[in-house]
């Protein structure tokens, strides 16, 4: 190998230089290969469940831009069919929201092992509202079961929404049409209730009770408004005999009924349980509204519990529905259960006339 080294320096001209052998050996040698780890490539660890969280959150991404285009669009082209579809949209969500709302307070009311009226009022008043939509929900998910009917269901919900529909899929502009046109039909038994109060009166054997009570009726028939007062005062008549639930005639349950909401094609012993059960869980509503302040209600529901209690709110500001509620807590909160058929009739006695210059 060192005469090697020699030969290769001689024939390039460099004979003149004193270049060791070794040192020519280490220059022209084949660089050794390297150790077996070192030739491993690096190794990427993927993860499957981080591959499918990036998969999914690209396809909701894409959904989301593809669905706001189209609405883009629908509101460009078709703004009325916009404005429904908007509205369902809405009410799937608002629907969806309360349905986890009201699984929670059931799992408290459990949890903590308590009833109905010990709720506070929000959630007493949610828990009432959702059984009533469940309820008339419910004919609509019994329809849509067969193949194919759901189509019908579709049509029949767009033609006939005050009927078919919850309050969550109602347009602002139905919401005020659906509503009025519910009171109109209640407060077509006004009248009625009014009358029979005091056909009634005129048969009461206390002189003092009978003139009260014929002054209250005749008050509301000409336009005036009652005091609370002249209603406290007449309230024994309404734990007995003639104006009890127990001792009113069945035509007039029924009218009691229609204002309630409540149908009146029952046999008369459910309908005066109905009745009764309906204004007792009014009567704890008032309660826990009382113990929270009617002040702390937000706009929207001091008008839903005018609705609720017989006045007409669409037709009345915040702030009037507010002194009204003042007014019917100081009646309802003052009386007994027995004298529940009494906040069925101040139902009609303390809103037939309110403010009768705004046409409530």
């Amino acid at each position: 190998m060192a005469r090697l080294g020699c030969r290769f320096v001689l024939r390039f001209g460099l004979a003149s230089l004193p270049v060791p052998a070794a040192s020519v050996y280490r220059t022209l040698r084949l660089p050794e290969p390297l150790p077996w780890p070192a030739l491993r490539p690096p190794v990427r660890q993927f993860s499957a469940k981080a591959n499918s969280k990036t998969v999914i959150s690209a396809l909701v991404s894409k959904a989301k831009y593809i669905n706001e285009k189209y609405e883009r669009f629908l509101e460009r082209t078709f703004p009325r069919f916009y404005v429904l579809y908007s509205t369902f949209l809405k009410g799937i969500r608002v629907f969806y929201t309360e349905v986890k709302d009201i699984r929670r307070i059931k799992a408290n009311m459990a949890h903590k092992n308590i009833q109905f009226y010990q709720l506070p009022y929000r959630e007493m008043e949610r828990l009432r509202q959702f059984r009533r939509d469940l309820i008339k929900a419910i004919p609509i998910g019994i329809l849509a079961i067969p193949p194919f009917a759901n189509y019908l269901v579709l049509l029949l919900m767009y033609l006939f929404p005050r009927q078919l529909l919850v309050r969550h899929f109602w347009t602002p502009k139905q919401q005020l049409e659906f509503l009025d046109a519910y009171h109109s039909t209640r407060k077509e038994a006004y009248a009625e209730v009014v009358d029979d109060l005091m056909h009634l009166s005129h048969s009461l054997a206390d002189p003092q009770l009978r003139k009260r009570m014929l002054h209250l009726c005749r008050k509301v028939q000409e336009g005036s408004h009652p005091d609370v007062i002249e209603l406290k005062a007449v309230r024994t008549l309404f734990d007995g005999h003639p104006f009890s639930i127990q001792k009113l005639s069945v035509q007039q349950v029924k009218v009691l009924s229609r204002i309630l909401f409540l149908t009146p094609r029952l046999p008369p012993f459910i309908l005066r349980y109905r009745l009764r059960t309906h204004l007792l869980e009014l009567s704890h509503l008032d309660r826990a509204m009382l113990k929270l302040g009617v002040r702390e209600l937000s706009d929207e529901e001091a008008q839903v519990a005018c609705y609720t209690r017989g006045l007409n709110s669409v037709r009345f500001s915040p702030l009037q529905c507010r002194l009204w509620l003042d007014q019917w807590l100081e009646l309802s909160c003052s009386l007994k259960e027995t004298e529940a058929s009494l906040l069925a009739h101040g139902m009609v006695l303390l809103s037939t006339n309110y403010l009768s210059s705004s046409k409530g």
